[in-house]
């Protein structure tokens, strides 16, 4: 019994020693697995900012764009038919003119004074061959002796017309109604036959000519609507509607031309100008619509990187959300947005920049104070 005492006394020190030793070896591999996890979270990707969009569903209205240029319904560069020295300009630059309106009056004085000895001599015709008739009639004169009066007075007529007409020539007036243009004709000036004088436009209504592709001319029709801006007048739209479509497509180019009338009455556009034209084609839709810039497109296909809530906190204990790349089906678009087909559903949070410097599993941190553009229609910016 006495050495037995011994013996279970160094069992037990025994049993302490290796259950010490085995705290150890737990204790240890705590310590280093926490450690090793803190160096992890310490050396991980630090988060990238990046702005974000939630993609929602916009009403779309389907429509054919188009750079046009606008003419006037009926412009012309007033000339003269014949040569003369300018005796008076009758008109402002610039002012509305009436139809008919004399414009210049050039200086025909030997005209008008051949004229009258032309019409002397046509009244002395027709003398003679009233007194001839009479003549005739008693039998007191040939036949042909009157024959030859009635001949000489058409001539005499013809002469009176042909100068009328040439004295006429010399007062230039509107062919039509219209806005005069700039003129630098002054009187005393000797101007030769086609000398442009002033232009002449009628705006109200004006034309926008446009062309588009074959393929959307089905979707075309006579009196359908279009709307037309230009960068001259800023935000500020003009109505019209399709007057006619060219019955030819060009061959080179396999577009067709459309001639549209737009109301002018503010007379703000000119001839000349060029046009945005927009045609309403269709229905409208709904669209999942996202802005351009989240879109990334690769040799596999197009790509938007969502977020994601995060599963693991950073070094300073916070959980950031993360970067997910997803795979997308792009529709049509409009100005600085895309409409999404297939691949992401409504309420998503999107990037919409600083896609380069994300992959899967970045943390974000959101910043929206500055967005990408997302203008269904935007207008170039000058400086």
């Amino acid at each position: 019994m006495t050495e037995r005492k011994p013996m279970t006394k160094r069992m037990v020190i025994m049993l302490i020693c290796v259950g010490l030793l085995l705290a150890a070896l737990v204790g240890f591999n705590q310590f280093r697995t926490y450690m090793f996890g803190k160096f992890m979270a310490g050396n991980a990707a630090p988060p990238a900012t990046v702005s974000s969009v939630v993609a929602s569903y916009q009403s779309w209205q389907p429509q054919l764009a188009a750079v046009g240029s606008l003419r006037a319904v009926r412009g012309v560069d007033v000339t003269t038919e014949v040569a003369g020295l300018v005796r008076e300009v009758a008109f402002s630059s610039g002012q509305e003119a009436k139809a008919g309106q004399v414009l210049v009056r050039l200086n025909a004085d030997s005209d008008v004074a051949l004229l009258q000895s032309l019409q002397a001599a046509a009244e002395l015709a027709q003398t003679v061959y009233t007194r001839d008739k009479a003549q005739y009639d008693i039998k007191a004169i040939a036949k042909a002796q009157l024959d030859a009066d009635a001949a000489d007075l058409k001539g005499k007529k013809a002469q009176v017309a042909q100068q009328a007409a040439l004295v006429d020539k010399k007062t230039i007036r509107a062919p039509f109604a219209g806005r005069l243009g700039i003129t630098t004709i002054n009187p005393g000036q000797y101007i030769n036959p086609g000398d442009a004088i002033v232009t002449l436009q009628a705006i109200d209504p004006i034309y926008a000519d446009f062309y588009l592709p074959q393929q959307q001319l089905g979707q075309l029709a006579i009196g359908q609507t279009i709307v037309v801006d230009t960068n001259a007048y800023s935000g500020q739209t003009f109505v019209g509607k399709i007057q006619s479509l060219s019955p030819k497509v060009d061959s080179t180019t396999r577009n067709v031309q459309i001639e549209a009338s737009v109301d002018n009455h503010e007379r703000k556009l000119l001839p000349g100008m060029y046009a945005n034209v927009k045609v309403d084609a269709g229905a409208g839709q709904r669209y999942l619509t996202l802005p351009q810039t989240a879109i990334t497109y690769n040799p596999y296909g197009a790509t938007v990187f969502i977020v994601k809530p995060g599963t693991q906190p950073n070094a300073q204990g916070k959980t950031l959300p993360v970067a997910q790349q997803v795979f997308v089906t792009p529709g049509p678009t409009r100005g600085d947005q895309v409409a999404i087909l297939k691949g992401v559903d409504a309420g998503t949070q999107v990037v919409t920049s600083g896609q380069l410097k994300l992959k899967n599993g970045t943390p974000l941190v959101i910043n929206n104070s500055v967005r990408p553009a997302d203008n269904p229609n935007p207008a170039p910016q000058e400086q």
